[in-house]
C-alpha cells in the first residue's frame, strides 16, 4: 500500500463554503497561501504561491494540476516538493481532499497525500509535509472561526 500522510479537521462551515475555500483562488488565499492560481477542472492549474517574491519556479506549487474533482465532495491534485529539497523539487505526490458534512459541526475535511517513494530526500519531504499540512488544516479551521489569514503577519498555532 505504501506510505501515506493523513490529516483531518472539523470546520465550522457548510460544505459549500469549505469547497470554495479549496477550489477558488480567493478561497485558497484566505487560509493556504498569499497568492494562487486555481482552475477547478481536471487538468487545470492548482498553483499556490507561498514565496511570492521568489524567482519563477520557486514560489510554491507551480506546475501542479487538478487530477480529479467531484464537486463539494473530493478534490485530487498533484503536489510538488519545496525548493528546500531540490533533488526532488520536480517530483509529484498526490493530495486528496475529501469533504463530509458533520451534523452540528459543519464539515469534516480529510487530507490524504500518497505516491511517496523511498529515499532520504523523500523522507525529508514526508517530514516537511507532516508539519506543513498540520499548519494548513489549523489555518483552515481558524479561517472559518476568525476570518482570513493576514499574510503580512500569518498566524501560526502554538507549538507549530
Amino acid at each position: 500500500m505504501g506510505r501515506e500522510l493523513r490529516k483531518e479537521v472539523d470546520v465550522a462551515a457548510p460544505v459549500g463554503e469549505v469547497w470554495r475555500a479549496w477550489t477558488t483562488s480567493e478561497g485558497v488565499v484566505a487560509f493556504f497561501a498569499p497568492e494562487a492560481r486555481i482552475e477547478p477542472r481536471v487538468g487545470g492549474a492548482y498553483e499556490l504561491y507561498f514565496m511570492t517574491d521568489a524567482p519563477a519556479g520557486s514560489r510554491g506549487s507551480e506546475g501542479c494540476t487538478v487530477l480529479a474533482i467531484e464537486p463539494e465532495r473530493r478534490l485530487a491534485v498533484s503536489w510538488n516538493f519545496p525548493p528546500s529539497i531540490p533533488a526532488i523539487r520536480d517530483e509529484r505526490t498526490r493530495v486528496e481532499i475529501e469533504l463530509e458534512p458533520v451534523p452540528g459541526a459543519g464539515t469534516r475535511v480529510r487530507m490524504l497525500q500518497t505516491e511517496w517513494r523511498e529515499g532520504e530526500d523523500w523522507d525529508l519531504g514526508y517530514a516537511y509535509f507532516d508539519r506543513a499540512w498540520g499548519l494548513v488544516m489549523a489555518r483552515l479551521e481558524r479561517r472559518f472561526e476568525l476570518g482570513p489569514i493576514d499574510w503580512s503577519d500569518p498566524w501560526v498555532p502554538d507549538g507549530a
